[in-house]
């Protein structure tokens, strides 16, 4: 059985619908998988419909944008939880908002230099997506100033870039607390990609686990091998959920769908801790 459960469509930073994304899972041999958009659930309906008609399984999710009390950035995947929960969707929507700012202020920095404007760049994003640095990166694309996402985020758009703002993330703590009351399933999304930038401190992983962390990505193509012996130790030692995705984003990163999967029993245990919403296509693994 293969379960991958993280993937985005183009209702975040994806470069295909949630229904070309869960027929593009179908394709590639998946039995299951995650629709995890950044801070965003508008594509759930879609790729349900399209779970159904294709015969494979779909678990809703979202990856919830963080950052930790020293700066370092963290992303928090949610399985299961409610949609319409008030103080999570408040938290999101106020991170959303905090993004499109952001994303207005690089915008303006940038075009001192290179040819972009935002409606270069709200043209790379459907209507309703969360904006955010890749479709600023596809902007550079369209304009000819690099060749792909990848050169964009490590020339222009790296938070070494004199372009770099920064924007507003609820403390990661805060988050599994949200989704925990939400009846969602959190579990941190490749915690040790260290060629992102920094991680957070082992402390910052005990603080969330106190506070209701379920389960670790480990593997995933991003964290490194010693971050993953880590993690596994980590897991083992308070009896975590383990993961494995691809973090797949269309034609947006070279991630393929399937190149890390999640084990059954671990599934199962997702959806044996997440009561906000149900998988669909299947109730058990």
């Amino acid at each position: 059985m293969l379960i991958d459960l993280h993937a985005h469509s183009n209702i975040s930073d994806g470069t295909e619908t949630p229904a070309q994304l869960v027929a593009a899972a179908a394709a590639a041999g998946l039995d299951v998988v995650a629709l995890t958009d950044h801070d965003q659930t508008s594509g759930w309906a879609e790729a349900g419909e399209a779970a159904l008609e294709l015969g494979i399984g779909l678990v809703p999710g979202m990856e919830i944008s963080c950052k930790a009390a020293q700066g370092t950035s963290v992303h928090l995947l949610s399985y299961l939880h409610d949609p319409a929960d008030p103080d999570l969707l408040e938290e999101i929507n106020k991170a959303r908002g905090a993004r499109i700012d952001r994303a207005r202020h690089m915008v303006e920095l940038i075009a001192e230099d290179y040819p972009i404007t935002w409606d270069l760049v709200a043209e790379q994003s459907t209507p309703g997506a969360t904006l955010g640095r890749p479709h600023i990166a596809d902007a550079l694309v369209a304009a000819g100033v690099v060749s792909d996402r990848s050169e964009a985020f490590a020339t222009v758009l790296t938070s070494h870039s004199r372009y770099y703002v920064g924007h507003y993330a609820v403390d990661p703590v805060r988050a599994v607390e949200l989704v925990r009351a939400a009846g969602g399933v959190p579990v941190f999304a490749h915690p040790m990609a260290e060629l992102r930038g920094r991680v957070v401190a082992p402390a910052v992983f005990e603080e969330m686990i106190d506070a209701g962390l379920l389960g670790l990505e480990i593997d995933h193509r991003d964290n490194s091998p010693e971050g993953r012996g880590f993690l596994h130790r980590l897991a083992d030692r308070h009896g975590l959920i383990v993961t494995g995705s691809s973090d797949y984003h269309g034609r947006g990163k070279p991630n393929r769908l399937g190149e890390n999967t999640t084990e059954p029993a671990m599934l199962g245990r997702v959806l044996e801790a997440g009561t906000g919403s149900a998988p669909v296509g299947f109730t058990h693994v």
